[in-house]
């Protein structure tokens, strides 16, 4: 049996939503029929969604809290498509309306390969912040959960340590002329400790050092010839939970300096000031940078410039995903002399025990008192009752690909210094070129009794 079947079923759902009144069976029925595919169920909701954009005048359309949505398609989640049956499907797609608010709409879907018809219609999130969460009971049944006084492991924590199989995969676009790929090789440190298993390339493969801050950079060089072609890494990781921990000012201290993204710079430097007015000492002031970033921005992926942690873009827009609430801290507290840095990687689902994850997700830590401080401001952003939590604390369900910005390898991308690495960066004549992503995962520990063992120092 595949060690990731769950791709194909309802375990896929962590983030996505379950019809009120009913549960849903976690193992597919048995059946004669070919069994449909993410990339049928994909084509079954795009279809489906163009016709509903047809008849609604370029708009897709869903009533919700008493006025109707005019929406527009922005992506499909192919990591939370699944196959609950023979002909029961479930798809979640991003979409934007007019005035810059984001949806998470979720579908359930009827029927065979080219005759699937949506029977249920439902707006799961807006702007990242949950109306529900979904919870597996021991009976591996999927029910609906109110976020109000939800567990932590609900809301996507786990403390003590987490272990995990996890398989990084991507695609190849079609290449027309001499290319140049980077990814990152994740490693080992006092708070993760990864095993590579196995990596799958199309071609020859180098290993470089990140002389900035000593990540690991798979290179290859790709020609017409690898077009289409897969690329897989799998770790085997042991991840502990996070909290605060001891440094040497002096190193912490080079985590002052500016970056391309992250520049310093006077309006910056005032804005900082303002939100830690009449507080003194390091921690208080970086608390109220924190509640800043909170109350100042909004968890939304939409439009021209969010994703590339871009501080001069979150001061504008004050909207963006983690990358851009983490720069916008992390620029904020270095202007008061606070070091602070970034990493990216994972979270790995907490309600689950395989399937996908959605995409990368970043970090960040302060140092003050001596010690570096985690902190999660876009998830506490979008969950209030775990912002303490994540004032100090990076849960264990984590997997880190790399950290710092401005990575400096040799060869080096044509655009310069690596922005953040957690995607593979692709460049085809020396213009970036997108690749298909997904990650997938397989906890080999327990959930239930992950506290027992302690972190290993």
């Amino acid at each position: 049996m595949s060690l990731f079947p769950a791709i194909l079923l309802v375990g896929i759902l962590s983030g996505a939503c379950n019809k009120e009144t009913e549960t849903v069976q976690s193992e597919p029925a048995t059946s004669s029929v070919p069994p449909i595919v993410t990339g049928d169920i994909q084509a079954g909701i795009e279809k489906h969604i163009a016709e509903q954009v047809e008849r609604g005048n370029g708009f897709f359309t869903i009533p919700f809290e008493g006025k109707e949505l005019k929406l527009k398609l922005v992506r499909v989640h192919v990591e939370y498509l699944a196959s609950l049956g023979p002909e029961d499907q479930f798809a979640c797609v991003d979409m934007a309306s007019s005035d810059g608010q984001f949806y998470d709409i979720d579908f359930f879907l009827k029927g065979g390969r080219d005759a699937m018809t949506v029977t249920e219609t439902t707006v799961h999130k807006l702007n990242g912040q949950p109306f529900y969460l979904w919870k597996q009971n021991e009976d591996k049944h999927w029910v609906r959960a109110p976020v109000d006084n939800a567990s932590r492991e609900l809301l996507g924590v786990l403390t003590g340590h987490d272990m995990f199989e996890f398989r990084y995969q991507a695609t190849l676009p079609d290449i027309t002329g001499p290319a140049r790929c980077w990814l990152p090789l994740a490693g080992s440190d006092d708070f993760q400790k990864v095993t590579v298993k196995a990596i799958h390339l199309p071609a020859a493969h180098r290993v470089l050092t990140d002389t900035a801050h000593s990540n690991q950079v798979i290179f290859l060089e790709l020609g017409p010839e690898h077009s289409g072609k897969s690329m897989e890494i799998v770790y085997d990781v042991t991840r502990f939970e996070k909290g605060a921990y001891a440094d040497d000012p002096a190193r912490a201290a080079r985590h002052l300096q500016p970056e391309r993204k992250v520049p310093s710079n006077d309006t910056i430097k005032a804005t900082a000031e303002k939100a830690v007015e009449g507080r003194a000492d390091d921690l208080m002031r970086a608390r109220a940078l924190y509640d800043h970033v909170i109350e100042s921005m909004r968890y939304m992926k939409f439009g021209e410039g969010w994703g590339q942690g871009d501080i001069q873009y979150a001061c504008d827009a004050l909207t963006g995903n983690c990358t851009d609430y983490h720069a916008y801290f992390i620029g904020l507290a270095r202007s008061l002399g606070i070091p602070a840095r970034f990493a990216i990687g994972v979270a790995i689902p907490s309600e689950r025990d395989d399937g996908g994850t959605d995409g990368y997700h970043c970090w960040a830590e302060f140092y003050a008192d001596g010690k570096w401080w985690p902190i999660d401001i876009s998830e506490a952003d979008k969950f209030s009752a775990l912002s303490m939590y994540f004032f100090g604390h990076h849960p264990a369900n984590r997997f880190e690909f790399t950290h710092g910005r401005d990575l400096m390898v040799d060869p080096e991308p044509a655009s310069g210094p690596i922005n953040f690495l957690a995607y593979p960066l692709l460049e085809i004549g020396g213009q970036p070129k997108r690749v298909s992503t997904l990650f997938l995962f397989q906890r080999t520990g327990c959930r239930s009794c992950n506290h027992e063992v302690p972190p290993v120092r």
